[in-house]
């Protein structure tokens, strides 16, 4: 009977401690790994490509780049003034970004379920060559219109807070949708864009020039006007912010 007291418990221990390995067998050490792209960004010439790396169940790190080919700025229209809009007819542009992006996960993890992720982002944008016109009211009582070519680029740093959440789509679970709900960051830029005129401008002609570009006022941009004989200076340096929000497929491995 004391053999058998003493054995309960051990045999008790020894299947415990079966359970816990077989637990730690079930963890899904494989397929870690997810290459996705935001099919939804494609839309507004975005070509991106990401990378998560799951590290734990609860945390992975997920990386990104993005690259916007060269066109119309999209949604010109939502800042600009009709009358302003038309100014920059042929002004195109491109962008790049990077991203780096920690995930942390509420629902079952591996990459799978609800998630929060901070992240940081680095972004490029620059203009072609484009044409830019203002008028001219001279003293005369004439209006003339001074054309002017511009050009110039700008970058940004900042970080933001994104939610989604994340599918596996198939039964293998290689097959991924991953869904941005909603993101926002904000940090700051700095660029610079000149403006050259073929013609020589007079301290009056700088002064209306300097005050059409600051009457632009872009939204969620801060920037100085510096004027001069050959055209002008346009600096930005301020506020940088944008928002997140799209669909992703990717392939589990």
């Amino acid at each position: 009977m004391k053999k058998l007291l003493i054995l309960i418990p051990c045999f008790l221990i020894s299947e415990a401690g079966a359970q816990e390995i077989q637990t730690v067998q079930t963890v899904p050490v494989d397929k870690m790994n997810i290459i996705k792209t935001n099919v939804t960004a494609y839309a507004f010439r975005n070509i991106n490509l990401s990378y998560e790396r799951a590290i734990t169940q609860w945390f992975s790190l997920n990386v990104g780049f993005g690259a916007m080919t060269q066109g119309k700025v999209p949604f010109i229209n939502a800042f600009l003034k009709d009358e302003d809009e038309k100014r920059f007819q042929n002004l195109r542009v491109k962008a790049t970004n990077f991203t780096i992006e920690p995930r942390f996960y509420i629902g079952k993890g591996y990459g799978k379920g609800f998630y929060f992720a901070p992240y940081y982002r680095y972004s490029d944008v620059s203009s072609n060559s484009f044409d830019f016109y203002y008028d001219y009211n001279a003293i005369d009582g004439n209006t003339y219109q001074i054309p002017l070519k511009g050009q110039g680029s700008t970058s940004g740093n900042s970080g933001g807070l994104m939610v989604g959440v994340q599918f596996f789509l198939t039964r293998s679970q290689n097959l991924v949708l991953d869904f941005w709900i909603a993101g926002a960051h904000y940090g700051s830029g700095k660029g610079d864009f000149t403006m050259t005129s073929d013609f020589v401008l007079t301290p009056e002609m700088q002064a209306q020039l300097k005050k059409e570009i600051e009457n632009l006022d872009i939204p969620f941009v801060d920037y100085t006007v510096e004027t001069n004989a050959n055209g002008a200076k346009v600096k930005v340096d301020g506020p940088w912010a944008g928002f997140r929000s799209g669909l992703s497929i990717g392939y589990r491995f």
